[in-house]
Order: C-alpha cells, then sequence, then structure tokens
C-alpha cells in the first residue's frame, strides 16, 4: 500500500478500488477499444463485490470507454487534451460521486501544495474554512486577532467568490489554495451573511498566522479559559491556565470555545482527563472499513466535580465539539451560546504512486450518548444569541450567562432555567 497520512490522527485503512483506476488503466482501454460493449467488471477483488443490501453489485465499464472513444474520435480540441488530465478527471468525478465535500481528489500539483498547506509555514488570513449541511463553503470560524477576525468575517459567512472567481465549482481546499499567498498581500473574499440581501466584498491583508492558544482571566472567583485552537502545545497552556486558576483560588471554571475550529483529536481526549474521571469516554471513531476506536480520558479527573459551564457556538467545530459534547454528556456541563457549527468527520490522506493523491472520509465521531456530530452539532441548554451592536458596545451576554450559572452551581443554588431550544436532544 502507499504511504498514507491521517488528518487529526493515525489508522490504517485498506483502499479499494485503486488498481482497477491506476495500474489497470491502460489494459482496460485497450481492451474497451476493442469489444467496449463486453466489458463487465462483477466480482473483481478491487471492487467491492456486494452493495448495501448484500445482493452482488457489477461494474460496467464499457459505458466508460465508449464516452472515451467518443471524445477521442468527436471532442472538438480533444488533439490538446492528454490522456492523463482524463484520466484525472475521471478520478475526481469518482470522489465527486460520493457527494461528500472533504472527500477530494488531488492531481501532483495540488497534493503537493495541500501537503504544504498542512505542514508548513504560510501566509493566510486567519480563517478555518468547511462547508455547510447545504455544501455551501463557509467561514467556520475566523481566529481570534487574526486579519480574517479583524476584518469582521463571522461563523457561518457564505464565501460566493474569492479574487474575483465564483467559488461555486470550487472545493475548499480550492479555495483554501487562493487564499493563501505572500505575507504583505490582499485577498478580496465576496460574503453573503444570513440577512443580506446581495454579498459583500472583504478585502483582507494576508499575515504570518500566530494565534495565542489559551487565553486566561479571572472574572470574581470564577476562572475563564479561552481556548481558541487545540495544537499540539495546547496541552501544555493549558495545563499552566489551570495552574493559575488554582493559585487564584477559582471556585468555578468557564471554558470558552467559542470560534475554536478544533485541531488535535488527541488535545481533546487529554484535555478531557482533567474534568472527567479516568476511564470515562470522550468519543468514539466508527467507520464502516476501520475499526471502531474509542478514546477515554486518561487523566487524573482532578477538575471532575468543579462549577463549571462551556460557551460554543456556530464557529465551534471538530475536537472543540467533542471536547464540549463529552463534559456535556457524562457530567452535564452545561452548554451556553448558539448551536456549533457540526463537524464531525475524519479525513485519512493515501498516497498515489504518481504523486497524486486522494483524501477520503473514513469515519465519524459519536459522543457518548450515541450522538453524531456531523452537521447537526450542538444544542446549547441554555440558547443565548449575540448582536453585532452588542458586540460593538463591548457587551457579551453569553458570558454573562455562563458566569450566571456557574456562580449559581458555586453558590448550590439552583440552575437558571434552560432554553426552551434545548430541551430535546437532537439524535
Amino acid at each position: 500500500m502507499t504511504k498514507t497520512r491521517k488528518i487529526l490522527q493515525v489508522t490504517t485503512v485498506v483502499v479499494l478500488g485503486l488498481v482497477l483506476v491506476g495500474s489497470g488503466f491502460w489494459m482496460g482501454w485497450s481492451t474497451g477499444r476493442k469489444y467496449p460493449e463486453n466489458i463487465t467488471v462483477t466480482g473483481a477483488t478491487n471492487i467491492n463485490p456486494t452493495n448495501m443490501s448484500g445482493t452482488p453489485s457489477a461494474a460496467d465499464f464499457s459505458v466508460f470507454w465508449q464516452a472515451w472513444q467518443d471524445i477521442n474520435q468527436y471532442y472538438l480540441n480533444n488533439p490538446s487534451t492528454t490522456n492523463q488530465a482524463k484520466l484525472y478527471g475521471a478520478i475526481t468525478g469518482l470522489m465527486g460521486s460520493t457527494g461528500d465535500p472533504y472527500t477530494e481528489f488531488f492531481d501532483p500539483q495540488d497534493s503537493a501544495q495541500f501537503q504544504q498547506n498542512i505542514t508548513g509555514n504560510f501566509g493566510g488570513i486567519g480563517a478555518e474554512l468547511g462547508t455547510n449541511a447545504s455544501g455551501t463553503i463557509v467561514v467556520i470560524s475566523p481566529l481570534s486577532g487574526t486579519p480574517a477576525a479583524q476584518a469582521g468575517l463571522k461563523p457561518e459567512d457564505a464565501i460566493v467568490g474569492v479574487d474575483g472567481s465564483s467559488t461555486q465549482t470550487m472545493t475548499v481546499d480550492d479555495v483554501v489554495n487562493i487564499v493563501r499567498g505572500p505575507i504583505g498581500s490582499t485577498v478580496t473574499l465576496s460574503i453573503l451573511r444570513t440577512g443580506w440581501s446581495a454579498p459583500k466584498d472583504f478585502k483582507i491583508v494576508r499575515a504570518n498566522i500566530n494565534v495565542p492558544t489559551v487565553q486566561f482571566v479571572m472574572k470574581g472567583d470564577v476562572a475563564v479559559i479561552t481556548l481558541n485552537e487545540f495544537t499540539q502545545d495546547s496541552d501544555t497552556l493549558f495545563y499552566q491556565a489551570l495552574q493559575k486558576a488554582v493559585a487564584n483560588n477559582a471556585q468555578g471554571i468557564v471554558l470558552d470555545l467559542r470560534g475554536d475550529p478544533g485541531g488535535y483529536l488527541e488535545v481533546a481526549v487529554d484535555l478531557a482527563g482533567y474534568f472527567l474521571k479516568p476511564g470515562s469516554q470522550v468519543v468514539k471513531e466508527v467507520g464502516r472499513a476501520v475499526p471502531t476506536q474509542n478514546y477515554t480520558a486518561q487523566g487524573n479527573g482532578a477538575l471532575d466535580a468543579i462549577p463549571m459551564a462551556i460557551l460554543i457556538d456556530g464557529g465551534t467545530a471538530s475536537a472543540a465539539e467533542i471536547l464540549s459534547g463529552a463534559l456535556h454528556d457524562d457530567r452535564g456541563v452545561p452548554l451556553i451560546g448558539e448551536r456549533s457549527f457540526g463537524k464531525g468527520t475524519v479525513q485519512q490522506l493515501f498516497n498515489l504512486s504518481d504523486g497524486s493523491s486522494l483524501k477520503i472520509t473514513v469515519a465519524h465521531w459519536v459522543l457518548p450518548n450515541g450522538h453524531i456530530l456531523d452537521h447537526d452539532g450542538l444544542i446549547p441548554d441554555y440558547v443565548v444569541p449575540i448582536t453585532d451592536a452588542e458586540v460593538a458596545a463591548g457587551q457579551d451576554p453569553q458570558m454573562a450567562k455562563a458566569l450566571e450559572v456557574v456562580k449559581a452551581e458555586i453558590d448550590g443554588t439552583p440552575l437558571p432555567s434552560a432554553s426552551a431550544a434545548a430541551s430535546s436532544t437532537v439524535q
């Protein structure tokens, strides 16, 4: 098998179907030209021999080769279209047939760029991008203090254009590749926000993105810990924040995960270990062709009884949702703010022999209560919207509600009534 790179964590996955599309391509083309009406592939070892109902399935490749032959014979500009381009186009279509925006094909050039994007240093705007339930490319979260946040981008803003080009036929990675560029240069995003009748252009100057991962402040006897992203150093910085909380005799904690797009799953599991009893389930990774993995809290659970609340919003995604959901399901930690983004799938990168690669969704995350995060997200126990006018005035009703809830826990008084919107569990 070719070398693989997993996004967020490591799992072994067997790739099916690549031999047929890759090394078997020219043999199939040669045979298809001679006997196009007779080529039907059934029960091949590199094609699933049964469908979801358990009955035998078949892949009739004669249609593909007929289309290939008709293009070669009749397409006006065929002499300038290489066979390699046709092959890559076919694989792109194969990945697109899944209907999953996170399952993509990268040709060698795009693959090299993608590898650089996930491992290298670059200039950008400081926003996590993704797709919503309808497949629209959106801002998941503008990271605090970055050009994206300073320009006024908000979670769930739809990106309908970038540098004058429509994003209608682009993937998330297409947009990311355009947005990233030389530090000091400008990128223009056309944004359509809920309530707007037409898009507005945001001109944003790219910068070297260096986001403070953890921020700490005391509000009375409550420690407010803001986690902006789940990075490799988040565990150490979070522990340092907890030490500050202890030194300040904090009686409760507000964990602010608003605008946190997630990051490393392992960090979410490690942080859960401070607040859950050892061995408590944090999340399960469940896929079709990968073993189910159960992630449990491994810390000392020293803070498993401390009064606390968690702030979430539409920019809370991925690992941030996992930590929030685990503490909510296990301890009943109140969630306050707005519905989270709903990014709950795991992607794995498969490197192909010619330098191209596939990014495939291989699993989804399941919270302790059985809730699947993808698309649905988390509904707060206390739904508290926040307006642009309140932000401009320096007001934060979500934080105010979180402090109210935690202080009520500290005092042992009954908690404020939860929002009616959160009275039923999303399934």
